[in-house]
């Protein structure tokens, strides 16, 4: 079953460490309550490495060489995530599907270190678009950065060349990147009756940060690399409901979530002149996520996720 997208934006909530409010209301309104936080919590993790990734250039961790060089790349990031259903409060209901995130990255050389390589340094960018259009109720907040009905996230950091590599000796590199995705909203909660509205909306945001010790072989016909590393996932966000229907009484959920993650990659990219074909295996460690009931898979699970793209370099 295909996850609907309004699992996939309020699950950017994540990990209630800082629950600020608790589900009120009748024991019907807080188990529906219970499910979109418990869907929140599980999905926060999955939203942060489709929007990260693993290696952030495919097939390599060695630095560009300094001024003049430079790399452009699209890539498409995926996983499978298992959550519990928000839209009902049945136990035993949950939907799950792949859940993707088109990503453009890109590298500046900014130097070519000391011999070696040693401590080059390359600056990386990067931006997620996030559609929102094709999505019933789901809409980019209206002071967040948007192109189109596309909500977009920007990413930055630097990479830092140990040593640039010569056979068998592979070139290995540590990346630092802060990612980000815009303020999105769900739902519509009518002021003046409960039936002409929905039975919740959010807003939600989305900051990661990524640490990459990657290495990686030139061979004659293929790039390939391998890394660690480990993710910060963090969210400001608010849940909304109706807690005595049928009357409007509004109750507010405040979430600022913390999620941290150990993150394992290896990815391969075949060269073509200036062009390259790569794609990328990887696994984010698990965490038991204090959900509020038992569902039927393990929410301490980690998640395998891949990527494909295609990248430019000069």
């Amino acid at each position: 079953m295909r996850i609907p997208y309004v699992v996939l934006a309020a699950s950017l909530l994540g990990h209630a460490t800082a629950l600020e409010a608790q589900c009120t209301g009748s024991p019907s309104v807080q188990a529906i309550c219970n499910r979109a936080i418990d869907a929140m919590k599980t999905f926060h993790p999955v939203a942060g490495i489709v929007v990260s990734g693993g290696n952030p250039q495919l097939g390599s961790a060695k630095a560009l060489g300094g001024l003049g060089h430079v790399f452009v790349s699209a890539r498409l990031n995926a996983t499978k995530a298992i959550v519990p259903n928000p839209d009902t409060a049945s136990g035993g209901a949950t939907v799950e599907g792949l859940v993707p995130a088109p990503v453009v990255e890109a590298g500046i050389g900014v130097w070519p270190g000391l011999r070696g390589g040693f401590l080059a340094v390359d600056a990386l960018f990067s931006a997620t678009l996030l559609p929102t259009h094709a999505i019933d109720k789901l809409r980019v907040d209206s002071n967040a950065a948007h192109f189109g009905s596309l909500a977009l996230g920007i990413g930055y950091g630097a990479r830092v060349s140990a040593w640039r590599g010569v056979f068998p000796i592979p070139a290995v590199s540590l990346t630092v990147m802060r990612r980000t995705l815009p303020r999105i909203a769900y739902g519509q909660l009518a002021a003046s009756s409960v039936s002409a509205g929905d039975a919740f909306e959010f807003d939600v945001d989305l900051h990661a940060t990524n640490v990459r010790l990657a290495a990686s072989y030139r061979l004659p016909f293929v790039d390939v690399a391998a890394g660690i590393g480990t993710d910060s996932y963090t969210s400001d966000g608010h849940l909304q409901y109706y807690d005595n229907p049928p009357l409007n009484s509004v109750a507010t959920v405040t979430f600022r979530p913390r999620n941290t993650r150990q993150v394992l990659f290896i990815d391969a990219a075949t060269k073509f002149s200036v062009l390259s074909l790569g794609a990328e295996l990887g696994y984010q460690t698990g965490k038991d996520q204090n959900l509020s009931t038992a569902y039927p898979f393990n929410a301490k699970d980690g998640h395998v996720f891949w990527s494909v793209g295609l990248r430019v370099g000069l």
